[in-house]
């Protein structure tokens, strides 16, 4: 839930879900006009605590302005932002302002400020990520039990279906978003407490109340600055997000090539794939979601790096965060929006899916044939070999030449194998190539994956 500033706190504010608004939260504007809700908002507490006289508040929020060419050409000059704003400030306010920032230090202002950026953000990411996961259950269930084979090191493994592979993402990213949540908490926290955190020119109940007007908490003990270990957990989060729809994406762009086509992400009707190729179509929405997952790691490590400050406070960390902070935040709800569009559009090719499940003439059942040979009595090692043995040759006889082209399948050659056929007998071998027992337990993983 969003939450307003100034005059129209007390009301609820839902926010949309869209990259315009995320980008607004990081703007100077926005910044700025936070600053002076803090300031204001505390100005109120010094009042109600008898530190401020009364009348001096409802001055302040009456005039106080913020022009942010004003405010840069004044940081310019004296080379101190919160000063810059202070100054300003007072140009619009007049003498009332001087009790504007009394007992407070710049990052009392900086840190709580970044609390509400960062829980604005994250609320609009949790919006992607939701809206993320509608998508991909809805396709989830709508290729259910359309089978497909599963790969392993890219070479045709076992059957499984379409739907198993995309309730793999859900589950995924389900986690990700309780792992975001517990992260995003820990981070709206902010702090009114001086210069080293010690409360020594105004009370903790003036931060508390402060605080609880911006939906933030307190941070635990402070020293100047909240401690980054919060955003290291924070930027992290938005790290393996990235990371999950990267394993998405590549998923995408491998169904996609030529020699595999079950799969194709949108294709606009005017979409063009190459300058010198006509029939082209290529993965670019995934190729770019997949460059852009590296850049979140790149920040991630870089708010590892913020946590070691000096003693109560550096700000080594700050030049730092006014990069990566909006940056993150952004990539990562421009990615969230764009996978989306990716499943929505997805192309899903039952046909070819079927073709290349058949494209081994059975080899794909070698696994279930050894299980049987093994249920059946024989030793392991003696069964394997015996599945290996006419598996290789079937292999090795087709060459190049497809299974669809070829009179023989695997199956085929079981069926003739004395030995196999003497332990199992013709219906046993017959079950081992069926596809029931590969999809039989899709109910199970759905009801385990998908809340509804």
């Amino acid at each position: 839930m969003g939450f307003p500033l100034g005059e129209q706190r007390d009301q609820i504010m839902i926010p949309r879900y869209s990259r315009e608004e995320m980008s607004s939260v990081w703007s100077e504007e926005e910044k700025y006009r936070i600053w002076l809700e803090v300031e204001t908002l505390a100005l109120e507490e010094m009042v109600r605590h008898g530190l401020a006289p009364e009348g001096v508040e409802k001055e302040v929020r009456a005039k106080a302005e913020v022009h942010v060419k004003k405010i840069q050409e004044r940081e310019a000059e004296i080379h101190h932002d919160v000063i810059a704003f202070l100054d300003c400030v007072a140009d619009t306010v007049g003498p009332a302002a001087r009790f504007l920032h009394r007992g407070m230090t710049s990052n009392d202002l900086l840190d709580t400020t970044f609390g509400v950026q960062l829980k604005r953000s994250a609320e609009l990411i949790d919006q992607g990520i939701g809206a993320l996961l509608e998508s991909i259950e809805r396709r989830a269930r709508e290729f259910k039990t359309t089978p497909c084979i599963g790969r392993s090191h890219g070479i045709h493994a076992e059957p499984t279906s379409f739907g198993i592979k995309l309730a793999t993402w859900y589950a995924e990213l389900a986690r990700q978003r309780k792992r975001f949540l517990a992260a995003a908490e820990e981070v709206a926290v902010g702090k009114i407490s001086g210069p080293v955190g010690t409360y020594a020119s105004l009370p903790p109940e003036i931060e508390a109340q402060v605080l609880s007007a911006l939906g933030l908490t307190p941070e635990d003990v402070a020293t100047q600055v909240v401690s980054r270990d919060r955003h290291a957990a924070f930027f992290s989060s938005l790290a393996q997000i990235g990371g999950s729809l990267e394993r998405f994406c590549v998923e995408v762009r491998h169904l996609q090539r030529t020699e595999v086509g079950e799969v194709e992400e949108p294709f606009g009707s005017g979409q063009k794939g190459s300058s010198a190729m006509p029939h082209k179509k290529n993965p670019i929405l995934t190729e770019n979601l997949t460059g852009l997952a590296r850049v979140l790691r790149s920040h991630a490590l870089a708010a590892f790096e913020n946590v070691p400050l000096w003693h109560e406070r550096d700000i080594s960390h700050s030049s730092v965060e006014r990069v990566i902070a909006p940056d993150a935040c952004i990539l990562c709800d421009f990615m969230l929006a764009r996978m989306k569009r990716v499943v929505d559009g997805m192309v899903v090719k039952p046909e070819v899916m079927e073709r290349n499940l058949n494209l081994t003439g059975g080899l794909v059942f070698s696994g279930t044939l050894l299980l049987a040979l093994v249920d059946s009595g024989i030793e392991r090692d003696v069964a394997y070999r015996m599945v290996q043995k006419p598996a290789l040759e079937y292999a090795q006889a087709g060459g190049s030449e497809s299974a669809g082209a070829r009179e023989e399948s695997f199956r085929t050659r079981v069926l003739a194998d004395e030995a196999i056929r003497a332990a199992l007998g013709e219906k046993e071998i017959e079950e081992c190539f069926s596809l029931d027992r590969h999809l039989a337990h899709v109910d199970l993983f759905f009801e385990r994956v998908f809340p509804s």
